[in-house]
C-alpha cells in the first residue's frame, strides 16, 4: 500500500474540515497573470496541507483553477493539452449538458456562474473557520487583496451547516464516503477502503494503473519545484498529489420535496400521513432522516445507526424490498449488488467512487426540519441547497458516469421509467415529463408516479486542484 504525501496534498481532499463548520467558496477572474503569480507564491505559504497536525490552525485555505485560468497563468499549450478531456472542454460543452441533465431550469444559459451568459472563471479560493467571526476575518483578509493581485471577485457563495450534518430535505449527509487507502497507515483496511489512485494523481487506481496526470517536460521546471512522472517517462509530473475537483451549485426545492410526499400518501379521507411521507421519503433516499440505513433497520429510524455505513444488498436485500434499488444511495453506490458476484460488484463499484466535500447554503425553511413544519411554515426567502463538490482523478469515469448511467438512468438496474428520485432528470427531452419511483414489495410493488425534478443547478465548472509544489511552480510562470 503506497502511503500518501500528505504534506503535499491540499487539505481539503485528505481531510474534509469537519472541525471548521463556517465556509465560503470564492470564484474568481484573472486580470493581471503576473500580479495573480506573486499572489499565489505568497498564498502557497498558506494553504493547509492533508497532514493531521496536533495542533491544527483555526482557519485553513485550499485553491483551484479552471482550464482557462492555467491558460491565463502562462502554462503552455503543450503542457495544457496534458489535461483530460473534461478539463479542457469545461462542464458546459453540449454533450455534457446532455449527459448532466444541464436543461430547461438548470440549463447552462441560465446559470448565475460558470455559464456561457457568465463572466469566464478561473480560480477556486475555499475558505474554512470555525466560527463565522474567524471566517469573515479570513475573507476580508484575502478579498482586500484581490484588486492588487489581478483578480475580480466573481461570485462569494456562502455555506451554512445545518443541525445533525443534514442537507435541506432533511436527511444527514456525508456519510458513505470512501476511505483513501494510504492516508492513514495505522488504520485498518475496511471494504469501504478505495485506492488513492481514484482519487489523487500519482498512486495507483483500483485497475492497478497509474491514472493519466497532466506532465511538462523537464525543461519547463528549471527550478526543480516538481517531482518526476511516476511513468517514468523522464517528464515532470504537475498534476501529483492533485486532483479534478467538480463543482456544482444545486438549488433543493424542499417544500415542493415534501408537498409531493404529503400528496402521494394521504388516504382515502384525504388527511396527511406524517408516519407514511416519511417512510416513503427514507425509500426514496435508502436511510432515514437520521442517517441509518434502511437494509439495516427497515421499520423505523435507529438515531444511533447514523453514521453506520458497513453494510451491502447481496445477502440482506438482493430485490430491494427493504431498499429501493432505484433509491439515491443504492444508485450512486450499487456496493455489492452491482452485478451477480459481489466481490467482483464491489471492485466494479470503487472505479466509480468519488470523495464529497459539499457543503449546504441558504437558510432552511425550519430549523428543526421536521416535515410538518416545513410544510406549514412561512418561508424565510433566498434559495437554499448544495454547493456540491467532489474530487476524482477521471472525471469521465466517476462524476460523469454516476451521473448519468446510475443517476440519470431511468433504466438504471432493470427499472423503466425511474431516475434517481431525489437528484434525477426525469425529462430529458424537455418535454415536461415526469418520472416514476418503483419500491419492490411482496406480495404488490408500490409505485409513485409524476414524480418532478426536485433539484436544478444554478452554477458550476470542472476545476484542477494541484498539490503544494505544483502550486509554487505555477506561482513561477
Amino acid at each position: 500500500m503506497e502511503e500518501l504525501e500528505l504534506n503535499d496534498i491540499q487539505g481539503i481532499i485528505a481531510r474534509g474540515y469537519e472541525l471548521m463548520p463556517e465556509a465560503c467558496f470564492v470564484i474568481l477572474q484573472i486580470n493581471d497573470a503576473q500580479s495573480t503569480k506573486r499572489w499565489l507564491r505568497e498564498l502557497a505559504d498558506l494553504v493547509r496541507d492533508g497532514r493531521n497536525k496536533p495542533q491544527a490552525p483555526d482557519r485553513c485555505v485550499n485553491i483551484a483553477f479552471t482550464h482557462a485560468g492555467l491558460e491565463t497563468l502562462g502554462l503552455t499549450e503543450q503542457a495544457l493539452s496534458k489535461f483530460s478531456r473534461e478539463i479542457q472542454e469545461g462542464i458546459t460543452t453540449e454533450h455534457r449538458q446532455r449527459i448532466l441533465g444541464d436543461h430547461g431550469r438548470s440549463s447552462t444559459e441560465q446559470w448565475l456562474w460558470g455559464g456561457p451568459n457568465s463572466d469566464p472563471v478561473h480560480v477556486l479560493l475555499m475558505l474554512y473557520a470555525p466560527d463565522l467571526a474567524a471566517l469573515d476575518e479570513l475573507y476580508g483578509g484575502h478579498s482586500e487583496k484581490f484588486k492588487d493581485s489581478g483578480l475580480l471577485e466573481l461570485q462569494k457563495l456562502e455555506t451554512i451547516l445545518l443541525k445533525g450534518r443534514k442537507e435541506h430535505f432533511g436527511f444527514r449527509d456525508g456519510v458513505a464516503q470512501p476511505v483513501i487507502l494510504g492516508k492513514d497507515p495505522e488504520a485498518p483496511v475496511t471494504g469501504n477502503a478505495v485506492a488513492a489512485g481514484e482519487f489523487l494523481f500519482g498512486y495507483l487506481n483500483e485497475y492497478g494503473e497509474y491514472p493519466s496526470s497532466p506532465t511538462i517536460a523537464a525543461s519547463q521546471d528549471q527550478k526543480g519545484l516538481l517531482p518526476g512522472d511516476a511513468n517514468g517517462s523522464g517528464d515532470r509530473d504537475l498534476g501529483r498529489n492533485g486532483s479534478y475537483l467538480v463543482f456544482r451549485q444545486l438549488s433543493q426545492d424542499v417544500r415542493g420535496f415534501w408537498q409531493f410526499l404529503d400528496e402521494q400518501t394521504r388516504g382515502p379521507d384525504n388527511n396527511p400521513n406524517p408516519q407514511a411521507q416519511l417512510k416513503l421519503a427514507s425509500k426514496m433516499v435508502g436511510r432515514w432522516p437520521s442517517g441509518a440505513p434502511l437494509v439495516k433497520t427497515p421499520d423505523q429510524d435507529k438515531p444511533e445507526l447514523q453514521d453506520d455505513d458497513q453494510f451491502g444488498y447481496h445477502q440482506a436485500d438482493p430485490h430491494g424490498f427493504i431498499c429501493p434499488v432505484g433509491s439515491h444511495i443504492r444508485r450512486t453506490n450499487p456496493r455489492d449488488k452491482f452485478v451477480d458476484d459481489p466481490a467482483e460488484s464491489v471492485k466494479l463499484a470503487n472505479r466509480h467512487r468519488i470523495i464529497r466535500r459539499g457543503r449546504a447554503y441558504g437558510a432552511p425553511l425550519d430549523d428543526s426540519m421536521d416535515p410538518q413544519k416545513v410544510l406549514d411554515v412561512e418561508d424565510p426567502g433566498g434559495e437554499r441547497g448544495l454547493h456540491f463538490l467532489c474530487f476524482n482523478a477521471n472525471i469521465a469515469r466517476q462524476f460523469e458516469f454516476v451521473q448519468h448511467t446510475w443517476i440519470n438512468n431511468p433504466k438504471f438496474q432493470g427499472l423503466y421509467n425511474d431516475a434517481d428520485p431525489l437528484m434525477g432528470d426525469h425529462d430529458p427531452n424537455g418535454v415536461g415529463a415526469t418520472g416514476t419511483f418503483t419500491a419492490p414489495t411482496e406480495p404488490v410493488r408500490q409505485r409513485v408516479t409524476g414524480v418532478p425534478r426536485f433539484v436544478e443547478v444554478r452554477g458550476g465548472a470542472y476545476f484542477f486542484m494541484p498539490g503544494i509544489r505544483a502550486l509554487r511552480y505555477l506561482a513561477t510562470l
